[in-house]
């Protein structure tokens, strides 16, 4: 793995109209390009739910994995957007534990959905940020700062909305 480049979790948007969550990632540096992921609605639901601090009455899978890892000493350092192969990202976990520091193969959804609830840094290799990465477009008035603010209005509506009426047989539990 060469120099990673540095990102951010930005948070996660409904894509219309195919009605498909995506998680977006953002360059810390001055380019600032965009890094949109697809992932499942269930991911997208566990990374929301991070982001905005949600306690839920019982661990969702993701809060038990970090749990475990602190209970067994063991510290999310990064995780690493590596590849993207035949339109799937791939991604790592680096881990630092009582055996050392380890490296995860995982789903770059759950990675973040765990790296959201700790202090963990999030990476991607350059080649995937030059394969699936965009520059944003900058804001050229404020009217499409307010249609932005009102759309992003309406996703995090439906995303309430989904957590008001979602119960846990919805995501095959008990």
């Amino acid at each position: 793995m060469g120099t990673v480049i540095a990102m951010k979790l930005v948070g996660v948007r409904v894509e219309m109209p195919s009605n498909t969550p995506i998680v977006l990632l953002q360059e810390t540096n001055d380019d600032g390009r965009m890094l949109p992921i697809f992932i499942g609605q269930a991911e997208a639901t566990a990374i929301a739910l991070a982001l905005e601090e949600v306690e839920t009455p019982r661990p969702m899978t993701h809060d038990l994995v970090r749990d475990l890892l602190m209970v067994l000493g063991v510290t999310l350092d990064k995780i690493v957007v590596t590849d993207l192969r035949d339109k799937t990202f791939f991604a790592e976990m680096h881990l630092t534990g009582p055996n050392g520091e380890q490296i995860v193969s995982c789903r770059p959804s759950d990675a973040l959905a765990i790296a959201a609830r700790t202090d963990a840094l999030v990476y991607a290799e350059p080649h995937v940020l030059e394969a699936a990465g965009f520059q944003p477009e900058p804001d050229e008035d404020d009217d499409e700062d307010e249609e932005d603010g009102e759309r992003a209005e309406e996703v995090l509506d439906e995303f309430r909305e989904f957590i008001d009426n979602v119960k846990p047989e919805d995501f095959g539990g008990e």
